[in-house]
């Protein structure tokens, strides 16, 4: 995870998931990619060098200005990191152009371990039509994508909980535990299932010790949780464990398909106060 990207509308919890993405590549020697998305109008036509390839005069000036506003913003993120974390590499990129495709450009062509993202933290589980761009960034990215609710100056891990239910799929977040438990090596990783009642805790367990065994999982303890959903569990869970992060995997589905079913890990990542990792299963 050395290679970090954080999205940015320079809002408060964007500003909490770049603090969080610093310290993070501070721990990996890694380096962060600062990105801005301006949704220009299709007729600005503004290169993100502030050239003039349109023909709406107004349009252009608007945006022009707004990006030349948008690159001070970002400057001032960075001078801050490097009066931070000053052995961190910071880059700034701008572009014009749909969120989410830019987003899934830069991850690509930048090479991204690790897309660090704000959310807010919900008060209503009740989701209609409403559609976010961290959501769709969840669904979409091929990595894995870390999402910031609070402050995270000092961003640090010593209860780590993995939340599945260990059928086979779950070995696709092994890599990811084993990186995370090199960034944080004195932390306890808490192998996690949410179970309806308390009947289902011997197969449970087991399914969780054959897990570990086959991966070989060291510092970790074994942890069965009762609760009447699992979206609600695991939070739950983690605040009784002093969770710093939460590891699940997800499964990207489209837009369409994603009104009438809702993803766990996405529910979980959107509404838990704790920092949530979410990796393609």
């Amino acid at each position: 995870m050395k290679n970090l990207l954080v999205p940015t509308d320079f809002s408060p919890e964007a500003h909490y998931a770049f603090e969080a993405a610093l310290q993070l590549a501070h721990r990996s020697a890694g380096h962060v990619t600062l990105l801005h998305v301006v949704d220009a109008p299709p007729a600005a036509g503004i290169a993100t060098s502030g050239g003039r390839v349109g023909t709406d005069g107004l349009n252009n000036v608007y945006m022009l200005k707004l990006l030349q506003a948008t690159k001070r913003r970002m400057h001032e993120w960075m001078a801050e990191a490097h009066s931070l974390v000053p052995d961190v590499p910071v880059r700034d990129l701008v572009l014009t152009a749909e969120f989410e495709p830019a987003v899934l450009e830069t991850i690509q062509e930048h090479q991204i371990d690790l897309v660090v993202m704000g959310a807010h933290e919900h008060t209503s589980w009740t989701r209609f039509f409403l559609d976010s761009h961290t959501e769709r960034v969840m669904r979409t990215a091929p990595c894995p994508v870390l999402t910031i609710k609070h402050p995270a100056p000092d961003f640090e891990v010593q209860h780590l909980v993995f939340a599945s239910d260990f059928t086979a799929e779950a070995d696709r977040a092994v890599p990811g535990l084993r990186q995370l438990q090199a960034l944080f090596p004195e932390a306890t990783l808490h192998l996690l299932d949410v179970v309806p009642s308390a009947d289902r805790h011997g197969a449970a367990l087991h399914s969780i010790e054959e897990f570990a065994r086959r991966h070989q999982l060291t510092h970790y303890e074994a942890d069965v949780f009762d609760a009447p959903r699992v979206s609600t569990g695991i939070p739950r869970f983690a605040e009784r464990a002093h969770a710093d992060l939460v590891v699940m995997l997800t499964h990207g589905r489209s837009a369409l398909s994603h009104l009438f079913q809702s993803s766990t890990s996405e529910a979980v990542a959107l509404h838990a106060p704790q920092p949530v990792m979410t990796v393609h299963a």
